[in-house]
């Protein structure tokens, strides 16, 4: 059956059928349910059995959509709730996404995983997984494979989380507070970070989601560093127009939000707009899961995802001990 397969692809029979498939399940992604996890892997999984038949076209489309439904998630941000939270806990926070950078870097580096691959890594485990990603991603120029390859891992360790988390919590008796607060600071992506606090109680909830938000603002000041930090360290080895882009787009993301927060009849569309953009960002992953292929597999290797597991769990074990001896 493997080789009849291999034999209908060689023919190039399957280039057809992804040029049917590939419309579908981009409108399925955009319209129904998909969740953004399930649909990088969707993508993922069509551009490593059927090929991508437009790579340079959805290469150009995921880029935009990127950029657009970043800004739409300002839309879904209430700056006055987590300014609130953010000044509170705004020293552990820049120590925390601090310390996580420094670990990353010198895993990445120790690991000998591409640069880029492993900063996406790196300040997807930090602030808040796909966002951040999503964020930095165009601000370095980064390519579509290595995108895919951190949200890939990124997502992967979120779905454990949601098992793992409420166990380890009930198992130690931490209060809904505490357990909340270990959520926002050691779980991925905010949408990972309310389901398992949710599973927990509903004060834990409340905490979890309002310190989360206030963590994701560090997407603004983080990615601008990134940015000009690399524009220096490239821009003599590139030439002019090339390498990483300005993140204009976190200046739209941080505009909509304040927008939003300031303007409260505009709140529901608000509301309207961040769903639309939570959408548009799933087709993006989808876009961009087609850009995998096997021979990017091969040359990636399994040294991204024990950067981000090792990240992960020196983050997660450092920010429960501290909560638990009271540091937090």
């Amino acid at each position: 059956m493997t080789e009849l397969a291999l034999s209908f692809a060689s023919r190039g029979g399957v280039r057809p059928i992804a040029r049917l498939v590939l419309p579908a399940l981009a409108l399925i992604v955009l319209f129904g349910n998909m969740s953004s996890g399930f649909a990088l892997v969707t993508g993922a999984m069509v551009g490593l059995t059927l090929g991508n038949p437009w790579p340079g076209l959805s290469r150009a489309l995921a880029h935009r959509a990127l950029t657009w439904s970043v800004v739409g998630l300002g839309a879904g941000m209430n700056l006055g709730v987590v300014a609130r939270v953010g000044l509170h806990g705004i020293g552990y926070t820049a120590i925390g996404i601090a310390s996580a950078l420094v670990m990353g870097t010198l895993i990445g580096r120790r690991l000998r995983v591409a640069p880029d691959t492993s900063l996406l890594i790196t300040v997807g485990t930090a602030i808040c997984g796909g966002s951040a990603i999503a964020a930095v991603a165009p601000a370095i120029g980064a390519k579509e494979h290595e995108v895919s390859i951190s949200l890939v891992t990124v997502f992967l360790l979120n779905a454990i989380a949601l098992f793992v988390f409420p166990v380890i919590g009930h198992y130690f008796h931490l209060g809904q507070n505490a357990f909340g607060l270990w959520c926002a600071l050691a779980i991925h992506d905010t949408s990972s970070v309310v389901a398992a606090a949710a599973q927990y109680g509903p004060r834990a909830l409340e905490v979890a989601t309002a310190a989360k938000l206030a963590r994701a603002l560090w997407i603004v000041p983080v990615t601008f560093g990134i940015a000009i930090y690399r524009r220096r360290q490239r821009g003599a080895d590139v030439p002019r127009g090339a390498g990483p882009r300005r993140p204009w787009f976190i200046a739209g993301f941080l505009g909509v939000a304040a927008i939003v927060t300031f303007v409260p009849a505009l709140r529901d569309a608000g509301r309207l707009a961040s769903g639309g953009a939570h959408r548009l960002l799933a087709v993006t992953l989808f876009l961009m899961g087609l850009g995998l292929s096997r021979p990017a597999l091969r040359a990636l290797g399994v040294r991204p995802l024990l950067q981000a597991i090792g990240l992960w769990l020196a983050l997660g074990g450092m920010t429960f001990l501290a909560i638990v001896v009271g540091w937090i």
